[in-house]
């Protein structure tokens, strides 16, 4: 006689999976949602949207790659949620969109309560950091198919921006000025690139590292930044000259600007303005990583950035530094030469 536990799956470990998380899920709310998480699907009250001319619903999803591996590897689950949270809500708010809520779905070898309860409350906390409230998820075990302490994860957001408010590329204008925003690490793109260093040079992820002042495992665990209601914040106190927003993930802090770019404009950077953060630096110099390759992986140094009027450059970065974050300007909307697109020119700063 055969049993579904005897398959490798356990209800009764998922049950209690949820009755732990349930405490971290009640504190991702907002004053939309209606009932709480158990049912089939999550609700979330739309009379909200009636406040807006044109409500446009955006949606975004993304898991966090590699990343999940370290975690893995450090048996530290309590981050990587966070990480989850950023890579989807920061691609909506690009467009102007605010974030509404969210979904997760987490795939493992094995439920083990705790654990996914850890995942979840990681998850919880990013979508406090956004104001997004997290109305549902899955936990699905793959006996078999991955190993017990196997995982994966992943998300899905949805927004809304007024239709005249929405922001794109058709909004850039030459001359206008790229303020940057540094990046909390590595976030949670690179990480094959990291990985492939660390086995070919035998790094240890417990070992302190003198350049970090911590350990390895500890830098490559560091939470993304969430830049959502910095964002939001922005798009409310200069209006129109805002022009939109370039979330740094992968492909690096060039390609993901040339996609909010008209195809008559470039985006210069001017690496000057800014030092390669020493994680990237250390990372770089010991896998012998070119230049090029570095910044095609990683965001080096730069997590999001506002484009805005030239007129206003000095207003967002006094906006951000009341809200804690140090931005600075990094370079400047220029006409595109031939089929060069955004560029990085100089040399960063020494540390």
């Amino acid at each position: 006689m055969s049993t579904y536990f005897d398959a490798g799956v356990d209800i009764e470990a998922g049950d209690r999976a949820v009755e732990l998380m349930k405490a971290s899920v009640a504190k991702a709310s907002r004053n939309e949602v209606v009932g709480g998480i158990g049912g089939f699907a999550g609700l979330f009250d739309a009379t909200a949207l009636k406040k807006f001319q044109q409500p446009l619903l955006a949606t975004s999803t993304d898991g966090v790659g590699t990343k999940t591996e370290i975690a893995r590897l450090m048996g530290k689950y309590d981050t990587i949620g966070e990480d989850l949270v950023a890579m989807v809500v920061d691609d909506l708010v690009v467009c102007g969109a605010e974030p509404l809520f969210m979904t997760d779905y987490i795939a493992v070898g094995k439920v083990i309560p705790e654990r996914i309860a850890e995942i979840v409350s990681g998850i919880a906390r990013g979508c406090q950091k956004a104001n997004t409230a997290l109305i549902g998820g899955e936990t699905a075990e793959h006996p078999g198919l991955m190993d017990a302490d196997e995982f994966d994860i992943a998300g899905a957001a949805t927004g809304v921006v007024d239709a005249p408010n929405l922001l794109s590329a058709q909004k850039v204008q030459l001359g206008d000025v790229l303020i940057a925003m540094p990046s909390s690490g590595f976030h949670a793109n690179g990480y094959s690139l990291i990985r492939h260093i660390i086995h070919s040079k035998k790094l240890s992820l417990d070992s302190n590292v003198t350049e970090y002042g911590k350990t390895s495992g500890e830098v490559f665990l560091t939470p993304t930044e969430i830049y959502t209601l910095d964002c939001l914040a922005l798009i409310k106190s200069l209006k129109e000259n805002l022009r939109t927003f370039v979330h740094v993930t992968g492909g690096g802090i060039a390609q993901n600007t040339s996609r909010v770019i008209p195809e008559a404009l470039s985006a210069r950077y001017d690496r000057s303005t800014w030092a390669l953060p020493v994680e990237m630096a250390f990372m770089a110099h010991t896998g012998q990583v070119a230049q090029r390759d570095m910044e095609l992986a990683w965001n080096c140094g730069i997590g999001m950035v506002a484009v805005v009027a030239p007129s206003v450059a000095d207003l967002t970065l006094k906006s951000l530094a009341a809200r804690g974050m140090k931005a600075w300007i990094a370079g400047e909307i220029v006409a595109r030469k031939n089929s060069q697109g955004s560029t990085l020119e100089g040399t960063y700063q020494a540390r």
